[in-house]
């Protein structure tokens, strides 16, 4: 059965996960997390993660073997240029794994299936969902929600320096915007009337 699938993009900590969270669980829907693949494909053993350390060096190699991605982050959100070198060696790697699931899904019968990814675009994804849902929040709660995480001040305010315009990109790719400034209550009924609406117009 060919599933719903929505695609959730849009700045980090803006609430993706829980809104992919909530559409799995009230939807009879499977999340399939593009950031966890990425952390799989670059995982010790596999052509990515040595792939990485040869672009990027020791500094980013922890001391059990595994790639130390705080200290890759701090490069990678520092400077654009070394981010779309990290992106050109993830993305294709991570793309051909989330097909897959995504077919897994539906052959077990999901009704819906969520893609979070931040570069859901960017990556090529987008063209895989029948919706491309932008989910946004004001800055400084944005701020709030990656400390609140357990990022430093200070990397935090990097992430989202480096992330700064990807909302009025994403605009025209959206098929809707949710805002998760306000009450989460808020957010969760917006998300329901929104996968209402979606669909509805998936079935016609």
């Amino acid at each position: 059965m060919r599933a719903l699938r929505i695609g959730l993009t849009g700045p980090i900590g803006c609430g993706k996960s829980t809104i992919g969270r909530w559409l799995a669980e009230e939807a009879g829907g499977v999340l399939v997390d593009a950031d966890a693949v990425a952390r799989e494909v670059t995982a010790p053993g596999t052509a990515g993660h040595d792939h990485v350390l040869r672009r990027f060096g020791p500094a980013v190699r922890a001391p059990d073997g595994s790639l130390d991605r705080a200290s890759l982050a701090r490069i990678v959100f520092a400077d654009p240029e070394r981010l779309r070198e990290l992106e050109s060696i993830v993305h294709p790697a991570v793309r051909p794994v989330i097909v897959e699931r995504i077919e897994a899904a539906e052959t077990a019968g999901a009704a819906v299936v969520v893609i979070e990814a931040i570069k859901l675009v960017e990556g090529g994804l987008a063209g895989l969902c029948d919706e491309v849902w932008l989910v946004r929040c004001d800055a400084e709660d944005q701020r709030d929600r990656l400390t609140g995480r357990g990022s430093d001040p200070e990397d935090a305010a990097l992430r989202v320096v480096a992330q700064a315009g990807v909302e009025e990109r994403l605009r025209t790719a959206a098929t809707r915007v949710i805002d998760t400034s306000g009450p989460s209550d808020a957010t969760r009924a917006a998300v329901a009337a929104a996968r209402s609406e979606a669909q509805i117009s998936f079935r016609r």
